[in-house]
């Protein structure tokens, strides 16, 4: 491979591309030889490709980003970025809906509409089978609807457990936990009633509101679905359950993110996201905000002790971060998968990618803020900057966890102020009785209730 140090037009000259069976060398001019010969041709269309697609996203920005989903809707890796990407662009996906949604990503009144394709457990045949009776006869009208009009041996009872778990069905019926349950009878109906057709033979619930019956009055107005078995009421799944259901469908949520309820309060923690990881110096100290989603243990090959590979996700990026043993002995206890922490550590360098060594970790939900409210006197005189400055410096130890926040109330407008991190103090409580002694509105904040 040599370095191009000049170059001298020598007028217009034909160009081809060449293809060569196995790997080969060009010479070009005084023994200097190219290992890589692309020609101004592949350029061009690179370029032009890029131009297309650039104009695309700027101009059909929905279109554009569905299609893309769509492209990529096997690898869950990119449909979360995409997916992110979206959000960025004001633009919702909504989760799958068993009478809206087709094969893929499609655009739906501004939205984009999670494409069927994209939810695990539901093949090909499945989805073909779901659209054709839905183009046939219209709209599902509800579970035992649906599982009366499909056929069966395609859409099994695992696939129907997906489309209800990851929300295709809310639409019908939100409460997840009770069309979990009613599935154990529908489908067993659904099934003999299947059979029967397959026989000639009429089913038990189709003679009701005939001669047949004595209830006839009673029924003969009713569609057959309308007197499908039904399970007792039952509560529906709290919305932590449903998103970890999504999540499992998905490899990713749809319908809302765990961290939504904290993002604005979270960048008062953490400035950076996890894709940005990788533009951090090495050595330097970060901290994020994410969900843990597992944890791999690991026995060191010197020492034989154990440490963690913790699997983590923000809005945007999935990856892995890790605790060596004393860091993992220490907090091992405080993890729970499936739940928001806060993360402290330093970026390392390995294999041209920086990856997060855990020092410290925290429970959202245990989080504390120290608030202070300040005047615009106070914020500006000198005296009083100094008193403030003194006791949040001397409730400060190394490694201090809780945030100090400033609000400055000037007028009708108030501005928020994050104090660094050599002003983050040890204990939220000991520090408001501090602030509120010297004569400073302080007083401790949740995390969740910023």
């Amino acid at each position: 491979m040599v370095k191009i140090i000049a170059r001298q037009s020598i007028s217009t000259q034909n160009v081809y591309d060449i293809g060569v069976e196995r790997d080969h060398n060009f010479v070009i001019r005084d023994g200097l030889v190219a290992s890589n010969c692309f020609n101004k041709s592949h350029s061009t269309a690179y370029g032009y490709v890029t131009y297309q697609t650039a104009y695309l996203k700027a101009n059909y920005p929905l279109e554009y980003m569905a299609a893309l989903l769509t492209a990529n809707s096997d690898d869950t890796d990119k449909v979360q970025k995409y997916v992110s990407s979206c959000t960025s662009m004001n633009i919702h996906v909504e989760p799958p809906d068993i009478n809206r949604s087709g094969v893929d990503f499609t655009p739906s009144g501004g939205n984009i509409l999670f494409g069927l394709s994209a939810v695990r457990n539901l093949g090909q045949n499945a989805i073909a089978c779901i659209l054709e009776a839905r183009e046939e006869k219209g709209e599902f009208k509800s579970l035992a609807d649906f599982c009366d009009r499909v056929d069966l041996r395609a859409v099994n009872r695992r696939t129907l457990e997906a489309l209800i778990s990851c929300g295709a069905f809310d639409k019908i019926d939100s409460n997840r936990n009770q069309l979990l349950h009613d599935l154990e009878l529908v489908y067993e109906w659904a099934q003999s009633r299947a059979r029967d057709r397959a026989i000639g033979q009429g089913n038990l619930f189709d003679l009701l509101g005939g001669a047949f019956s004595t209830a006839a009055t009673n029924h003969k107005n009713l569609n057959s679905f309308e007197v499908a078995p039904k399970a007792q009421p039952v509560p529906d799944f709290p919305p932590e359950k449903k998103l970890q259901m999504e999540k499992e469908l998905f490899g990713f949520y749809v319908s809302d993110h765990p961290l939504k309820a904290i993002s604005k309060s979270a960048r008062v923690l953490s400035p950076i996201n996890l894709s940005q990881l990788n533009e951090q110096k090495e050595e330097s100290s970060v901290c994020v905000v994410v969900m843990l989603n597992g944890v791999k243990k690991v026995m060191t090959k010197k020492s034989n002790e154990q440490m963690a590979i913790l699997q983590i996700e923000d809005f945007k990026t999935q990856l892995e971060a890790v605790v060596f043993p004393k860091n993992y002995e220490r907090i091992n206890s405080i993890i729970k998968i499936d739940s928001p922490l806060i993360l402290w550590g330093k970026v390392e360098r390995r294999e041209d990618q920086n990856q997060l060594i855990v020092e410290d970790v925290q429970l959202v939900e245990t989080m504390q803020l120290v608030i202070v409210e300040l005047n615009l006197q106070q914020a500006t005189t000198l005296e009083e900057q100094h008193c403030l400055r003194t006791i949040l410096q001397g409730q400060s130890p190394e490694k201090a966890k809780v945030p100090v926040i400033a609000i400055v109330q000037a007028g009708t407008s108030r501005q928020l102020v994050r104090f660094g991190r050599r002003y983050w103090v040890q204990d939220a409580r000991t520090t408001v009785h501090a602030l509120q002694n010297a004569g400073f509105s302080a007083y401790p904040q949740s995390l969740t209730g910023v």
